[in-house]
Parts: structure tokens; sequence; C-alpha cells
């Protein structure tokens, strides 16, 4: 399987890329600074140079086209302005999305983690339709579940929202699906 991930050097990015790679699948991180290009690499995965923020559609397009899934797993540091927020939490992952419906026909899920840990995997999950109550996540557990939610045909033309729980995680995605 070959998954297009932008935001390529972020945190969860880089430990899903891991995962993508251990499974056999080929991850392409999409990278906005050639600088990151090692870190993507050293996770077993392509970078490739995209700047969301100055790419058209066409360009994005191109990148994913031929890919089997598109994970948006870029944001805005956290000391951004209410601009660059707007432009690579929203306007970027809109650009991603459109991309993705020109190059093929896509089907889709939207997970929704909660506030963002980077305690090592627990394994056990919330994973519902929303609402469901706050609580955190390590990011490691979020890499997972995207990763297992790829090969899960039955959540797609969802949105779930995710935050650590009590139930293993293979049983949450099979209790979805």
């Amino acid at each position: 399987m070959r998954v297009v991930i932008a935001g390529g050097p972020g945190k969860i990015a880089l430990l899903l890329e891991r995962l993508l790679a251990e499974r056999g699948d080929q991850a392409v991180g999409l990278i906005r600074n050639p600088a990151h290009a090692a870190e993507v690499r050293a996770a077993d995965a392509e970078a490739v140079a995209c700047d969301l923020e100055a790419a058209t559609a066409e360009d994005v397009t191109a990148l994913v086209a031929g890919a089997d899934a598109v994970v948006f797993a870029a944001g805005a540091d956290p000391g951004s302005g209410a601009a660059r927020k707007d432009a690579v939490d929203r306007a970027a992952a809109v650009l991603m999305a459109d991309a993705a419906e020109r190059a093929r026909d896509p089907d889709w899920t939207i997970v929704r983690p909660g506030g963002l840990t980077d305690d090592p995997a627990a394994g056990r999950i919330r994973l519902a339709p929303p609402p469901v109550p706050p609580g955190t996540i390590p990011r490691a557990d979020v890499a997972a579940v995207i990763a297992a939610l790829l090969d899960h045909a039955g959540t797609w033309h969802q949105t779930l929202e995710l935050t650590g729980g009590q139930t293993p995680l293979d049983e949450a995605i099979s209790t979805i699906s």
C-alpha cells in the first residue's frame, strides 16, 4: 500500500511512517522544509518536498495520484498565529482532500484525537463516533489507529473521536467496522 502523509516530519507522521514500513507499505512523507528530509528517510519513508501553504491543487493531485491512501497529519506549530493555523490546519487539509478527490474516488475516515501526549503507546483506546468524553491519547496510539484503519473499509465515511481508554485497539476498531 502506498500512503502519502501530509506533515511527514511531524511526531504522529514519523510514528505512522515507521509502522507502515514495518508492515511492508510504502510511506511518502510530504515535507515543507527540505531540512526535514533526513528525519522522514530515517523512518523508512520517502521524503517529498511540498509546501501545502503554497502548492496548488494540481501540484498536490500529482503527488497523491496512484496512492492507496492519503493521511493528513500536518498542523501549525503550537506557537503559530491564527493566520498560520488557518492556512495549515484548515486550508491545507481542504487542499489535500480536494487533491485526493481529483486523483481517485476517495473513501475517507476522519479521526479526531483528544489531547496528544508523548507517552508510550498503551494499546487501549476509546474510538467512537462523536461525542466521546474529553481525554488524552499517546501519539503512538494515534499512529497505530491510523495504520489499522487503513485496512478497515467498515470505518469509511465516518468521523471518529479517539482518546485513551480500556478497549484493546483491534477490538475497538472491530466494533466500529
